[in-house]
């Protein structure tokens, strides 16, 4: 069954609206006030960031947040900071997306297949959002979720996203607990309503810069999806 956009666009404008955390809030209008000296002329987004993708997607990307200074800069995920910088390119190798570089979002990226989204929707000091946030957030993960009815494979990008996604099966009654999911680059499990999980670091400026992840082993994963999700190869598309 494909959703239509609309009913997505729906949930990203009440996303983008939200207001249940004010230290958030507080944060990302501030950042967006001061800006950093090399965006001092943008127009800072400054509100959480609604996910982007095609709503027919069979894989989902998801994330732990917004960067300060990227996606609440840009207001779409992995845009505009180090992270998108390693992320996009890999992406459009993966066959997932139109270009391999991210500015703005009216850059003209598409994304085919895949949805990109996160656990926590505006960024949060240091990276590193609260207990009390991410709850606050995990609703709109619950619906997005059940919205994406194409869905087949969740790739979580970093320790957090792997554990909101977990956390989202307990909710759902999917998995009664998470003892049997550990996380580490590359790991897969199958959960019992179908849906196939590969764990990967988060492509960070601390683990790509220092080669914990290479774009050689985020290529792989994002090629494992496309496999699991019953994907045809961009490579044999492109020679027929």
């Amino acid at each position: 069954m494909v959703l239509s956009a609309a009913t997505l666009d729906n949930l990203n404008a009440r996303v983008v609206a939200c207001d249940r955390c004010q230290r958030l809030r507080s944060h990302c209008a501030e950042v967006a006030r001061v800006r950093r000296r090399a965006y001092v002329d943008w127009e800072y987004w400054g509100r959480p960031v609604p996910s982007f993708g095609d709503p027919a997607a069979r894989v989902l990307a998801l994330g732990l947040a917004p960067g300060a200074h990227g996606s609440n800069r840009t207001g779409r995920p992995f845009t505009g900071d180090g992270s998108g910088d390693f992320l996009y390119p890999v992406l459009h190798e993966a066959g997932f997306a139109s270009q391999p570089r991210a500015t703005s979002r009216g850059d003209g990226m598409k994304l085919t297949d895949l949805w990109i989204s996160a656990v926590v929707r505006c960024a949060p000091p240091g990276n590193k959002p609260t207990p009390e946030e991410q709850r606050n957030c995990a609703p709109w993960l619950d619906e997005e979720l059940n919205l994406l009815r194409n869905l087949r494979v969740v790739v979580c990008l970093g320790r957090i996203a792997f554990d909101g996604l977990l956390t989202f099966a307990q909710r759902a009654a999917i998995i009664s607990s998470r003892s049997k999911h550990t996380f580490r680059h590359g790991a897969e499990y199958a959960l019992p309503s179908g849906l196939r999980v590969i764990a990967s670091f988060h492509p960070s400026l601390q683990n790509t810069n220092t080669g914990r992840l290479t774009r050689p082993m985020f290529l792989a994963v994002f090629r494992r999806a496309r496999e699991l999700a019953a994907l045809e190869s961009p490579i044999l598309s492109a020679v027929k």
